[in-house]
């Protein structure tokens, strides 16, 4: 493992620290720096035509695609700045970061010249169709279907956990469109537009009254046959190559929510007595412990990736992270609710800032209010699940790191 970057990369790192210092709001930097609701809905709208002006999302694009051709380490930079700052760096997670990079490696050039420019110019917003009631970590088992109508695609089935569907204007979605092939073979990766008849898209209300997952009905909802990413029945191989952008984003910052995380306990346990406990205390280490964990085997993961060396411990980070870090946030909510004591019931505590987002403090919902610790509490419950199960990525690293056998198959007909 290398610690240290190439010149180039740190000379990159003063330039995106000195635009973002232009560019940011002034006292950004600054200790107890806020914006009320109204201040930062406003800056979330400017903030994304910044972004656009100074060629900042997406890139690493090729610059024929609208990118800055950015280098490998030069992205990395370019991350770690922006988490350096907590500035935000997306104009949309499913557009430029999952389908945006699918469609740069498997889509066609008309594929390519429809859509990432709307994507790079945030004017258009994708969701993600892929886990159904009975397929999710078996996604192969899905039972969705496309039929080809003359120049069109006729989809029916449904999909679910469907996150910000309500919002947006295209799914890249995975459907059935040769049913006699093998379950992996018959599968097509599709682009299809959600403002349309046959498609029913219902919010799935969480305990905290907030609802970003959603049902999606398709109801013979139609798709262009151009829109098929990949070539025909080889929505599979499409599949792994976005799952594998899911996994391995944020390699050097991801640790960064969770260090912030593990500050704001710590402080919160000095000022109200709870360091004093000696389980507390050993809780909080553990915790910091694990967060250097997830640094340093980021930093693990990006020298193989530069270096281009082969390592098949390195190849399963992905899994072993993905389980390590939902497994180990779990634990931390519990240890954050535990130093907070009974007041984390009231709706008021917690910062409302930080990796605990304040969006709900004073919002009504329909569930019942809770403070912005708490829903991040409900939220770290569904971490072990999205994006691959920790069951389904101790599989991934028993059999292709440790060579253990295949886990048997269930016979349903048993």
């Amino acid at each position: 493992m290398d610690l240290t970057y190439p010149p180039d990369a740190e000379e990159f790192r003063t330039e995106i620290r000195g635009w973002l210092e232009d560019h940011l709001p002034d006292g950004w930097f600054g200790a107890g720096f806020e914006m009320s609701a109204t201040e930062r809905a406003a800056f979330s709208e400017a903030w994304a035509q910044q972004l656009y002006a100074g060629g900042w999302i997406c890139a690493t694009w090729p610059v024929e695609y609208g990118g800055k051709g950015l280098s490998l380490m030069q992205g990395v930079v370019l991350a770690e700045e922006f988490a350096r700052a907590k500035a935000p760096l997306r104009a949309d997670f499913f557009g430029d970061t999952l389908v945006g990079p699918t469609i740069l490696q498997w889509g066609s050039e008309e594929q390519k010249k429809e859509f990432l420019p709307r994507i790079m110019g945030g004017t258009v917003r994708w969701c993600q169709g892929f886990s159904e009631p009975d397929s999710g970590s078996d996604l192969a088992s899905l039972k969705t279907t496309a039929v080809l109508d003359g120049n069109e695609f006729v989809i029916n089935g449904q999909k679910v956990w469907t996150t910000q569907a309500q919002f947006a204007d295209y799914c890249f979605l995975l459907a059935r469109t040769d049913p006699n092939a093998a379950k992996h073979a018959g599968i097509s990766y599709l682009l299809v537009p959600m403002n349309q008849p046959g498609v029913d898209v219902r919010p799935i209300t969480q305990p905290d009254g907030t609802a970003e997952f959603n049902e999606v009905f398709f109801a013979d909802a139609r798709c262009p046959a151009e829109n098929v990413v990949g070539g025909l029945n080889n929505g599979w191989a499409v599949t792994n190559t976005t799952l594998g952008f899911e996994r391995g984003q944020s390699a050097t910052t991801g640790y960064r929510r969770f260090l912030e995380e593990w500050t704001v306990m710590v402080a919160e346990a000095t000022a109200n007595g709870a360091i004093a406990d000696p389980v507390i205390r050993q809780r909080l280490a553990q915790y910091w412990s694990k967060v250097q964990i997830i640094r340093i085997n980021g930093l693990r993961t990006l020298t193989a990736s530069y270096t281009g060396r082969k390592d098949p411990s390195v190849a399963a980070l992905g899994a072993t992270n993905k389980m390590h870090w939902s497994e180990m946030h779990q634990e931390a909510m519990e240890l954050a609710l535990d130093i907070y004591g009974a007041r984390s019931m009231l709706a008021d505590v917690g910062p409302a800032s930080g990796s605990w987002p304040g969006a709900l403090r004073g919002k009504v919902t329909e569930g019942y209010a809770v403070s912005p610790m708490v829903s991040t509490f409900f939220f770290s419950r569904s971490e072990t699940i999205w994006g691959g199960t920790s069951q389904i990525q101790r599989n991934i690293v028993g059999e292709r790191v440790l060579g253990l056998p295949k886990e048997p198959k269930i016979d349903k007909k048993a």
